[in-house]
């Protein structure tokens, strides 16, 4: 199989590496990628939501699958697109992608279908919104509806904070037309655990479960990112908080978009709080999550190509996967300044002095320029490791992490703690 890739940062790159180890794929390509993922696959310089250019490109090199990587090109239909020139591709059409382009769309789909999730409103005026938060009090969730990569959240402490949110998000656009409507909700307490399944438009096949890092600071500290490191498995989720996620949250949202309409196929993603009442709901994503593909690839043992084709092509029913008993870890470098403004163009060194026995380095945001490694991005870096335990892949981790001579970046120093804490 010719294979595109369409996607430049760490979970691309992860996809990138498993599917280029696949005795099916002859030809792997990416759009635009990255200077790690030029090792795995050949890029070329399309943009990610260039759409009709990706279509132009697959169609023009015999392309048999494509695999969309990041939530825009889904939002915009990519699949679709390529679905009228008939090519095959992983992940859910614009209409099912919903599912994570309107938060509003997503809690109003659980509210139908009796999915556990926070109480919440709906708002595109201010002034409602604000008497809203008045009227709750804080804790409170402040949500921008469409996609504000990762960062039109805030978990506001106070109601004066929660009315910044909202002036921040509709009268300063602070995330542009995604913030123009807003979901506002209830603040739940409890441990967040990201969950994924391949869904193929009416069986979902679980994966296994992993846990991220949103705040930039060590301690859950500062301003929620993208994702600054994550673990898998993830302790807190046995096999009976298994069945009861898919029976209470994943086989019903299938089974409602089903209903709705717009079958879902592709990966979903749930962001989960583990509450004291039992799991809810935070959100969904209908991709791969990033930094969570990277240690869902180290873990995987089986081709993830087929899986990938069979979400595709309805046959996911018979479908299993071998995953290893290992723990992976992975750890994001981030340029300083991150999640807010951040300077291009750094120098980093001393990648090649890290061992692949010892870690795997998946870039997110790097390019190659006069035979130098620069940074490219805000995340630019996940330092992966794997280990009988968790504590020994943050160990590992963490040791390829003193190899990076990167002085224009940071990162945490303390992914994976919960699990550590635990023993695990």
């Amino acid at each position: 199989m010719r294979v595109l890739v369409v996607g430049g940062g760490g979970r691309e790159h992860a996809l990138c590496w498993a599917i280029s180890a696949s005795p099916l794929c002859d030809a792997l390509y990416c759009a635009p990628g990255n200077a790690g993922i030029a090792q795995d696959a050949e890029c070329v310089p399309i943009a990610a939501d260039d759409i009709e250019t990706l279509v132009c490109f697959a169609t023009e090199n015999a392309i048999d699958f494509v695999v969309v990587g990041p939530e825009a090109a889904l939002v915009l239909g990519l699949v679709d697109r390529l679905a009228e020139v008939g090519i095959k591709a992983f992940g859910p059409s614009a209409d099912a992608a919903v599912l994570e382009g309107s938060k509003g769309f997503m809690k109003d789909l659980c509210a139908k279908y009796n999915i556990p999730t926070a109480a919440y409103g709906r708002f595109t005026d201010a002034a409602a919104a604000k008497a809203y938060i008045e009227d709750q009090g804080a804790p409170i969730v402040v949500k921008a509806d469409g996609l504000a990569a990762g960062k039109g959240v805030t978990v506001a402490q106070s109601v004066d904070e929660a009315l910044a949110a909202v002036d921040a998000a509709m009268t300063d656009s602070a995330f542009g037309a995604a913030g123009q409507e807003l979901v506002i909700e209830e603040c739940m307490t409890g441990e967040e655990l990201s969950f994924f399944a391949l869904v193929d438009g009416k069986t979902a096949l679980p994966l296994v479960g992993a846990q991220d890092h949103k705040a930039v600071g060590d301690g859950d500290t500062g301003p929620n990112t993208g994702g600054m490191g994550a673990y898998s498995p993830a302790p807190a989720l046995t096999e009976a908080l298994q069945a009861e996620i898919m029976e209470r949250i994943i086989t019903p949202t299938v089974e409602g978009m089903a209903a709705e309409g717009t079958p879902f196929s592709g990966v979903l993603y749930a962001g989960l709080m583990l509450t004291q009442e039992g799991p809810k709901l935070l959100e969904y994503n209908v991709r791969f999550g990033d930094p969570e593909c990277q240690v869902l690839m180290l873990r995987l043992r089986s081709d993830i190509l087929p899986a990938l084709v069979a979400s595709c092509d309805g046959m996911l029913e018979t479908f299993n996967l071998r995953w290893s008993d290992d723990v992976a870890l992975t750890v994001v470098m981030a340029a300083n300044g991150y999640p807010g403004d951040y300077a291009k163009g750094s120098e980093i060194r001393g990648l090649d002095t890290i061992s692949l026995e010892d870690a795997i380095v998946f870039h997110a945001g790097t390019v190659l320029e006069g035979g130098s490694l620069r940074a490219n991005g805000g995340r630019v870096l996940n330092i992966t490791a794997s280990g009988a335990t968790i504590a020994e892949a943050q160990a590992k981790a963490y040791a390829a992490v003193d190899h990076i001579d990167w002085p224009d970046g940071f990162y945490r120093h303390d992914i994976g703690w919960r699990a550590v804490a635990r023993g695990a």
